[in-house]
Order: C-alpha cells, then sequence, then structure tokens
C-alpha cells in the first residue's frame, strides 16, 4: 500500500491499532446499532491519516519549489555580476494608486 510508504513511522502503527480496535468492538459488541459509531470514528481515523499524507506530499513538493526559485535566484544574480546592486529591486519611479471606491 502506498500508505505504508509514507515519511510518517506512526502510519502504520495507528491504522493498524485502529483496525484492531474497531474489529474487536465489533465482536465484542456484535452488529448493533453502535457498530454505526465505531464505523464512524474508525473512518475518522483514516481520514486524517489520509489528511496527513497529502500535507506530507505537499510539503515536499513546496520545499522542492523553494529550492528551484532558490537556484534561480543564485543564477540570475551570478549573470548580473554585482550582488549588492539594489537598482533592479527598486520600484518604478511612477506608480498608479488603483482606486477601488469607484467601482
Amino acid at each position: 500500500m502506498k500508505i505504508f510508504k509514507s515519511s510518517d513511522p506512526w502510519t502504520p502503527i495507528v491504522i493498524s491499532t485502529t483496525l484492531g480496535l474497531f474489529l474487536l468492538a465489533l465482536i465484542l459488541k456484535g452488529f448493533t446499532r453502535d457498530l454505526l459509531l465505531e464505523a464512524g470514528v474508525f473512518l475518522v481515523s483514516v481520514k486524517l491519516i489520509l489528511m496527513a499524507n497529502k500535507n506530507a506530499e505537499t510539503e515536499s513538493r513546496l520545499e522542492r519549489h523553494l529550492t528551484q526559485i532558490k537556484e534561480l535566484l543564485a543564477a540570475r544574480e551570478r549573470q548580473s555580476g554585482d550582488p549588492t546592486d539594489s537598482s533592479r529591486f527598486e520600484a518604478p519611479a511612477t506608480t498608479e494608486r488603483i482606486d477601488n471606491s469607484a467601482r
């Protein structure tokens, strides 16, 4: 499973424990109306684990993008020659103010 290959080492333990407790409750309580409550708790746990996995993937993707941006900025700085040249960071001489109240 792809979930077990996540960066979080606790994910397989949480999944196994939650599934074990769900099966234990199913055996002890049987197929009663409390089964829906137990299934709801199990599904919430699975959803939280899936969200944590997606968060980890997004974080790694953002880190890769930030690394690429840093590399591009470093290459641009090397091309310009003078890293202390601040003229390229100055605001333009003419700036217009956008008036949103006229809309």
